[in-house]
C-alpha cells in the first residue's frame, strides 16, 4: 500500500511591524503554524494559498500580491484526524499586509476543534522559538525576506516531524 500524499500551500503572513502570524494547532502534538492547508483536487498551489488565507484569516489577497514560492519542506507526518501516516510537501509564499485581527469564521469544523489561538510573532520571538514553531528554519529565512531579498529559488527547510516514517 502506498503512502497517501498531502501537498499544502502555506503563507508567511507578515504585518508592517515585521510580525509573523501563527496559529497554535493540534490535538496531540501542538504546533505553531502559518496560515495554510491542503491543496484541493484541480487547484493550483497559488489558488490554495489564496483560499486558505481567506478561510483562515478573512484576508483577501490579490493573486499578483502572492509572489513566488520562497520555501518548501517535505517529509512524513501522522495525521491527528485519522491516525494515517502521510507524506507531505508544504509550499510557502511570503505576503506583507497591514496588521489586522484574523477572522477565523471560515475555519472548517476540524480547525475549530484544533486551533486554540493565533498571535503575531516578532523576529526576535521567532529566533528564540521552541521546536513547536514550524516550519523549522524560519529564523534563518525571515531576515532576508523582511529586508526584501527574495530567494532566487525556494529554500528547502528542514522537516518538523523527523521521526515519522512510512
Amino acid at each position: 500500500m502506498s503512502t497517501p500524499h498531502r501537498p499544502s500551500a502555506r503563507v508567511l503572513l507578515v504585518d508592517e511591524q515585521d510580525r509573523l502570524l501563527l496559529f497554535l494547532d493540534g490535538l496531540k502534538e501542538k504546533f505553531w503554524l502559518t496560515p495554510g492547508g491542503g491543496i484541493d483536487p484541480g487547484e493550483t498551489v497559488e489558488e490554495a494559498a489564496l483560499r486558505e488565507l481567506r478561510e483562515e484569516t478573512g484576508l483577501i489577497v490579490a493573486p499578483d500580491s502572492l509572489g513566488a514560492v520562497v520555501a518548501t519542506t517535505s517529509g512524513y507526518y501522522l495525521a491527528d484526524w485519522d491516525g494515517v501516516i502521510r507524506s507531505a510537501t508544504d509550499t510557502y509564499f511570503f505576503v506583507r499586509t497591514a496588521h489586522f485581527t484574523p477572522d477565523t469564521s471560515g475555519f472548517t469544523d476540524y480547525e475549530r476543534e484544533t486551533v486554540q489561538e493565533h498571535r503575531w510573532w516578532t523576529p526576535a520571538e521567532i529566533a528564540d522559538a521552541p521546536p513547536s514553531v514550524v516550519p523549522w528554519g524560519l529564523a534563518g529565512l525571515l531576515p532576508g525576506l523582511l529586508a526584501g531579498r527574495m530567494p532566487a529559488a525556494p529554500v528547502a527547510l528542514p522537516w518538523h516531524h523527523p521521526g515519522v516514517t512510512p
